[in-house]
């Protein structure tokens, strides 16, 4: 049977304008000394983005989204094609069924986003079941998402998987594979139909086979949270408008019952640090369960961990523990966390405000801070016999690098790691921090005298 694991659970801002640092110009021997200190000295271009048009409305669907229709039985399952993006509704009742053509050579994932009405009353063990399985009905891979003790509607992603594993006796032939999504919890479940976003992904497997067991140690201490004012960043209200960012300290609003989903491009070998933080409230009394939801999900959108806590109306502020360097190897791994970290890509920071919140704290809008680290040192990827779909999902290029902006606190903490692997020490960097910036200033004075 292929290996499976469920991974663990953790018991409308308006339209930002963007702001730019300005860097001065330096030519010559100047440069060369600014190039050293740019890391430290100033602060990336910001690049707030606005909310996807509809925010207000809730989850943001993908605008090339196909629209298809669940079957209540295997027959008459329409396909779901790699690569693709499909929106679809959910009933109360019943499971429905998709339909997968798939070889004997790929890895094959899909992902499920159920989105519930804002107003419907939801418990905590509700949400969705996916799972895959043979022609046979044999079962490939199950997974569930809930929407935990917070209670609060909101989106809930779960994620299905068909693998190749020479080990395995299930799964393992080409030909047609199901995909049924259906409640949880549908006795207590509201009545009205939730809408769906699905998406379908191939992965093609290595040319030559590497290591089969997950690494079993790493770097587990939690480096100190990246410190330094916040850039204005808004996040986006879906998978498909969640908003680019990099290591950094970013900034939005959110409201009760809102999510916000970020991106971030995360190399193999790098480890994903994050720590989300509510502002207090003018009101400081009252309690909402789980009303801070942090969760990272992978590039195929499966989750990776998430973690939640309770408001008070003080600051709060809630961390993701110490994840696992993505490597292709973590497949192979008993713990679900760490089985989601296997390939590079672009991975998804989603935060969620409960929906309760309200009723003590007002309707906000809440301050909320994000900070996002980057461990480890990039690496080499597999060598993949064939291209993914879709293309390029399991990899980071140098364009996601160059578009992924940085804060100044990010930049300041990668000079920092520099002057330390190069054995300059802190005096040494502000005496040439000093003499970079006197030059600058004396070379504009000189160029302003010549225009004179």
């Amino acid at each position: 049977m292929a290996r499976w694991c469920t991974a663990r659970r953790h018991a409308g801002a308006g339209r930002a304008r963007p702001s730019v640092t300005a860097r001065p110009r330096v030519s010559g021997r100047v440069a060369v000394l600014a190039a050293v200190l740019v890391l430290v000295t100033t602060a990336a271009l910001s690049g707030a983005t606005a909310r996807a048009a509809g925010a207000s409305a809730g989850y943001g669907f993908a605008g090339d989204a196909l629209r298809i229709a669940g079957a209540r039985a295997t027959e008459g399952a329409e396909p779901l094609e790699a690569g693709s993006t499909y929106r679809s509704s959910l009933p109360r009742n019943g499971v429905l069924y998709y339909r997968l053509e798939l070889d004997d050579a790929s890895d094959a994932y899909v992902s499920v986003t159920a989105v519930p009405g804002a107003d419907g009353e939801v418990t905590a063990v509700d949400g969705i079941r996916v799972f895959v399985q043979d022609a046979d009905g044999g079962s490939c891979s199950v997974q569930s998402a809930t929407f935990g003790a917070a209670r609060s509607p909101r989106p809930v992603t779960a994620w299905g998987m068909r693998e190749i594993d020479p080990g395995a006796n299930r799964c393992q032939e080409p030909g047609t594979y199901y995909v049924g999504v259906e409640r949880t919890r549908p006795q207590d479940s509201p009545p009205d139909d939730w809408g769906l976003e699905l998406t379908a992904a191939t992965e093609p497997r290595p040319r030559e086979t590497g290591p089969t067991r997950a690494p079993e140690t790493w770097d587990s201490a939690s480096p100190e949270p990246l410190s330094g004012a916040p850039q204005r960043r808004a996040g986006g209200n879906g998978f498909a408008h969640a908003t680019l960012v990099g290591q950094g300290v970013w900034r939005d609003d959110i409201r009760p019952g809102e999510t916000l989903y970020y991106k971030v491009p995360v190399d193999w070998g790098r480890q994903v640090y994050a720590t989300a933080e509510l502002a207090g409230s003018a009101d400081a009394s009252g309690y909402a369960t789980g009303a801070l939801r942090l969760a990272l999900h992978n590039p195929v959108r499966g989750k990776v961990d998430d973690a939640a806590k309770g408001y008070t109306g003080r600051r709060t502020t809630v961390g993701l523990a110490p994840l696992a360097p993505v490597a292709y190897p973590n497949r192979y791994a008993t713990a679900g966390q760490v089985g989601a970290l296997r390939f590079a890509g672009e991975y998804y920071v989603v935060v969620h405000l409960a929906a309760q919140v309200a009723d003590d704290f007002g309707q906000g809008p809440f301050g909320l801070t994000l900070r996002l680290r980057l461990g480890g040192t990039a690496g080499a990827g597999p060598d993949y016999a064939g291209e993914s779909r879709p293309k390029g999902l399991f990899e980071v290029s140098a364009r996601d690098r160059a578009a992924a902006p940085v804060t100044a606190a990010a930049e300041d903490d990668r000079a920092m790691k520099a002057v330390a692997v190069g054995g300059i020490g802190t005096g040494s960097l502000l005496l040439l921090a000093l003499a970079v910036w006197t030059a600058v200033a004396r070379r504009r004075a000189w160029d302003a005298s010549r225009r004179a």
